[in-house]
């Protein structure tokens, strides 16, 4: 499930990729280093194998200072405004 912006559908890998570009990282590996979490976690986001929670959420919070709000837009979650 996710939501549409501009006539695409949003989800986790938008998110994902956001954050790679935004703090110039190589890719996925570097990606969960700079999460401080195993690779397979990024692997499982990206196949839609696990759904990104509210844990993850935090430590991308923490790490990148982006707010709850706007993690869960850019990773699609329709429940944006309860952030």
């Amino acid at each position: 499930m996710g939501i549409y912006k501009d006539g695409k559908r949003v989800d986790v890998n938008d998110l994902l990729d956001h954050l790679i570009e935004q703090h110039k990282l190589k890719n996925d590996a570097a990606l969960s280093r700079f999460l401080e979490v195993k690779p397979p976690v990024i692997s499982k986001l990206r196949h839609r194998k696990m759904a990104l929670g509210a844990t993850l959420m935090v430590r991308i919070h923490e790490v990148t200072g982006m707010s709850i709000r706007d993690i869960k837009a850019a990773a699609g979650h329709q429940d944006t405004d309860r952030a």
